[in-house]
């Protein structure tokens, strides 16, 4: 079994501060405490938590360890919050939700808490998957991808679990016909009187073979995507600075103007 290199006065230390946390929020939410805390639900806690996840993704993303901590002790906070909230309905507490991780981490991972073997991640991902099938049947797992999830994201985790079970392709470029294959499809729909709705499916079924495709490379579609986007606002603004020299604003110049400023960005420093 993996030992750990945590000291008894190390573990006390954090039980002792977490359980400090857990009784601030309940002195905010208990009479006489805070209004605001008071009159929070689950629902309307919902869009904070979904701000302090993306808010932590971009303090990984700038490497800001300072802002990280901050990111995470707003991400634990939710967490005590809505464990709370459920603790004075006398549905759960926070014990609970942390029994049932604890669980779940040693249940799936029996390579280290068991007799299984796995000596690399894809062999660990693998095992984690046909534990988890036994947890759940695979429609079930199939059905349990949140709809909230960034539809990116939900697009890769349902391209993931259908591959766990038998359903993908076996080479990038099996992938990459698929993607021709919906280039087809989608300029046929593209014509003078196209079907809106008909485009709207044309263009998913693209964006999801994409998504695929990035998962075969081993390629973040998220953070792909991301940076694209990064390189296209900083070409703009170099575009939109060349034109303020020319005495320009876009108003006053022309697509093929501006395409010239385009591709003249591709050689400037971080913007290829």
């Amino acid at each position: 079994m993996a030992k750990n290199n945590y000291s008894n006065e190390k573990t006390e230390k954090w039980g002792v501060q977490f359980a400090l946390l857990c009784s601030l929020m309940a002195r905010l939410r208990a009479p006489g405490g805070c209004p605001w805390d008071s009159a929070q639900t689950h629902q309307s806690l919902c869009r904070y938590l979904l701000e302090e996840v993306y808010e932590f993704l971009e303090a990984v993303e700038i490497g800001d360890d300072s802002a990280m901590v901050d990111e995470l002790g707003d991400i634990l906070l939710q967490v005590v919050f809505h464990a709370q909230i459920a603790s004075e309905q006398a549905r759960f507490d926070i014990g609970n939700a942390i029994d049932s991780i604890s669980r779940k981490l040693k249940r799936r991972h029996p390579h280290v808490f068991g007799q299984a073997s796995a000596e690399s991640p894809q062999q660990v991902e693998r095992l984690w998957e046909e534990v988890k099938a036994q947890d759940k049947p695979p429609e079930q797992a199939l059905n349990s991808l949140p709809r909230g999830l960034p539809p990116l994201l939900r697009a890769l985790r349902a391209g993931e679990r259908m591959a766990n079970l038998g359903f993908d392709w076996e080479t990038p470029d099996q992938v990459m016909d698929k993607v021709a294959e919906e280039m087809v499809e989608l300029s046929e729909e593209m014509t003078e009187h196209a079907d809106r709705q008909a485009l709207e499916h044309e263009i998913g079924d693209m964006l999801f073979v994409l998504v695929q495709l990035a998962r075969h490379l081993e390629v973040n579609p998220y953070d792909a995507l991301n940076h694209a986007t990064d390189r296209s606002l900083s070409r703009f603004s170099f575009v939109l600075a060349k034109l303020a020299e020319r005495g320009k604003k876009p108003q006053d110049s022309n697509i093929d103007e501006m395409e010239a400023l385009w591709q003249e960005s591709k050689g400037e420093p971080g913007l290829k």
